[in-house]
Parts: C-alpha cells; structure tokens; sequence
C-alpha cells in the first residue's frame, strides 16, 4: 500500500493512498499501526509532506551503478561506500530545491530510497528486509563543485533541500522489474533498471548495521545510475520509480546573505 504524509486544516496526518482519495490513519503507521479514523480526504485538497523525517540519519551509497561509477571517473568500490546527509536536508514533493550561493553547479541524482521500520543493529541480509517499512523515491541533490573541492562529501551533499524525498511510501514494493528515471524540465536524464544497483538492498543494510544502528525512520538512499547533471533555478526535476510515484521539485538560487 502506499503510504501518505500530508498537511490538512492545519494537521500533519498520514493515509492510505485510495485512488484519489486519501484513507486517513490514526497516528504514524510506523509506530501506531494501520488502524483508520473511517475519514477520507481528497488527494487534491491536502498537500502532500515528506513521507518520512529520519530520526537520526540519512544513510547514503555512493557509486552503486557501474556506469555511474565510470562516469565519475572511477571504478565501483567492492564494499557499499557509504556517507550520510543530515535530516535537515529534507524537504517534500514539491518543494523548492534552494541552489546555495557557495556552489556553481548542483547536479540530481534520482535513487530508490528505503525507510527503516525496526531498529537494525548487525542484520543479516537474509533477514534484513523485516527490518525495512517501505520504499520511496528520493533525489541526491549534490553541490559537485563543493564535493571536488572538498576531498570528501558532507558539504556537497548536505546543505538544506539537498535531499527531497516522496511523494509516498510503498510497503508492497516489488523492486525485481523496477525502473528509475530522472527528468528536467520533462528531458530525460537518466533511465536504468533498479535491478543494475551493484550492492543490494539487503547487501546495503547488512554493511550499515554493522558500522551503526539503524532506526525506524532512518532512510537509506541506494545510489543513483549515470546521467547525473546540472540544473539551474527555474529548472522542475522529477525522478520516478516505477511503482513508486513521482517526485517532483523545482528549483531557486539561494538569496544572498547581505
């Protein structure tokens, strides 16, 4: 089923997404279960939030596609490489993806995103998808410049809005036929089948619980295929998984700080 976080006369609620119909929950699925209130809301008269705010982190992989790896100059790395945004980097369908003044070239990297449902702390990756509530789509915002500059990734990857995530979470996903594709300003920039991802989903989470404790909440970004770019204020980015939905953002430079 997929899952909806969404604003309504003033309150933040969650539904089961029913056509064009929200069925409105009783509390956060993850914890309160999927019990409903027997009200209904129409999808057009809410405004859809980010499906989840990690409690924690957002744990990301980076170079998790072959020909991304390549495109970057390098090989794919034999373990997940791993590296985290700060939940402050989140923002919703919808929302604006503000351009800092400090960087020249932001670059989307569309991805699958998977929600924590339990903490998960040294999982096996035969058990490790009882760890997981569901799956969304998410969008890797990257200051390159910053990333080069830098030598390692926290500021590009890390400034507020840098990391939209949406529009739903799907509990039920089936990631075997699975695609992705990012588009901007409808131009399609990247398109692969999730099933070229080098280190499964369940790979993925084995390795992260082994390093720290995942909690329910938390979101790991699985990588993106090649086709990363630029876009530019007024620009509208949209990355789709198949399944899943769309998750669209547009796009201003940050104003600067006088």
């Amino acid at each position: 089923m997929k899952i909806a976080r969404f604003s309504h006369n003033d309150a933040i609620r969650y539904g089961i997404l029913d056509e064009q119909e929200l069925v409105v929950l009783d509390g956060d699925p993850m914890f309160a279960g999927f019990e409903t209130t027997g009200e209904r809301v129409l999808l057009a008269d809410v405004a859809l939030l980010a499906p989840v705010i990690p409690r924690s982190k957002v744990v990301c992989v980076g170079k998790n596609y072959h020909d991304h790896a390549a495109e970057m100059g390098g090989v794919a790395p034999e373990e997940p490489l791993l590296f985290l945004k700060p939940n402050t980097s989140v923002i919703g369908p919808g929302d604006t993806i503000v351009r800092p003044t400090l960087s020249e070239r932001t670059e989307h990297e569309g991805e699958l995103a998977v929600v924590i449902g339990r903490i998960a702390k040294n999982v096996k990756a035969a058990d490790a998808l009882d760890y997981v509530f569901g799956y969304t789509v998410a969008n890797d915002v990257t200051a390159r410049d910053l990333q080069k500059k830098d030598g390692q990734w926290t500021r590009g990857k890390g400034f507020d809005t840098f990391c939209p995530l949406g529009p739903v979470i799907e509990t039920e996903f089936e990631r075997d036929d699975a695609t992705i594709e990012t588009r901007v300003n409808g131009e399609v920039r990247q398109s692969a089948p999730l099933s070229d991802m080098i280190h499964s989903v369940e790979e993925i989470i084995e390795y992260a619980s082994a390093v720290f404790t995942l909690l329910p909440g938390d979101v790991i970004l699985t990588g993106t295929p090649a086709g990363v770019g630029t876009f530019v204020a007024g620009d509208t980015v949209e990355v789709e998984v198949s399944g899943i939905g769309i998750l669209r953002s547009s796009v201003r430079d940050a104003i600067p700080v006088s």
